[in-house]
């Protein structure tokens, strides 16, 4: 299966404003790529306009680009085609935890409260919840389970505050909020968990009249490998392109920017590459960091 994926982002800004990307596909599966993604960059006020874009992978490897919009904003634009399996996630019911004290030291990180996801404030609810519950792949289930039914979706709960525990209070969030608890419920039970960012299109379910946005699922340590669950949707999947992945979506903002600026376009394309073509389509963005410079 070859899927078509990318994006156009317009951020418009009155000053100079320094911001990094994580954008690019993760390098897990630039070698399913069978186009080249490139980001193309230029400036709303001026497209001939050069500007300097440089490139370094994190903490966690991912892709990272740095740039400073010129005054008036800059456009962040990509297409590519990347291969895939077409095999819904695995799912392994044998998986078994793997005590703390056996983890490699990779995973360990994952195990500790993050800024989205404050275990200190969920653990006594995670045990009553799950505590009884078989340890494996049966905990992490039941807690996906738990989070698909506890939240209620929509974009209009969209609140790029919110952590764990607020969303287990509130009730509603989006799928980062999904994540962010099932995340933290996890890390709670000793199991480790990262959060993940990437593509996900309508690909073997119904089409989603909504326009296509980035999505946030996890990853949880069982077995002695990186297993992939989505309390969102509740079910596997076939598709997913990974982009990028932290502890939290602190790490893993698509676009973090140290300046005031607005989005005048988000635009988010993910399909089998045999469909008829669908145009972009805007969204407002759930996964930024912002940092306004002083006035």
């Amino acid at each position: 299966m070859r899927i078509r994926y990318g994006y156009r982002i317009e951020l418009v800004c009155a000053h100079e404003m320094p911001l990094v990307t994580l954008l690019d596909v993760h390098p897990s599966r630039r070698h399913d790529l069978t186009m080249p993604d490139e980001m193309k960059v230029s400036a709303l006020a001026d497209p001939a306009l050069s500007i300097r874009v440089s490139q370094h992978l994190d903490a966690f490897g991912n892709i990272c680009r740095r740039m400073v919009a010129p005054p008036g904003g800059i456009r962040l634009e990509s297409e590519g085609v990347v291969h895939d399996s077409g095999e819904p996630d695995v799912v392994n019911p044998a998986a078994r935890e793997v005590a703390p004290s056996r983890l490699p030291d990779e995973a360990l990180a994952f195990l500790l409260g993050s800024r989205y996801c404050e275990t200190d404030r969920l653990n006594d609810q995670a045990w009553r919840l799950f505590g009884g519950t078989a340890p494996g792949w049966a905990r992490v289930q039941a807690i996906v389970d738990f989070v698909h039914n506890h939240l209620t979706f929509g974009y209009h709960y969209a609140r790029n505050t919110r952590t764990a525990a607020e969303a287990f209070d509130e009730r509603v969030g989006v799928c980062r909020d999904f994540a962010h608890l099932a995340i933290a419920l996890c890390r709670c039970m000793n199991i480790p968990a990262r959060y993940c960012n990437g593509y996900l299109g309508d690909i073997g379910v119904p089409l989603n009249p909504a326009p296509m946005d980035f999505n946030a699922w996890f990853e949880v340590f069982l077995g002695g490998r990186w297993y992939t669950f989505d309390a969102r949707h509740n079910e596997p999947r076939i598709g997913r392109v990974v982009i990028a992945r932290g502890r939290d979506a602190t790490d893993v903002a698509m676009v973090s920017s140290f300046g005031t600026h607005t989005i005048q376009r988000f635009e988010v394309i993910t399909e089998e590459i045999e469909d008829v073509p669908m145009p972009l389509m805007p969204r407002v963005p759930e996964q930024f960091n912002s940092h306004p410079a002083a006035a």
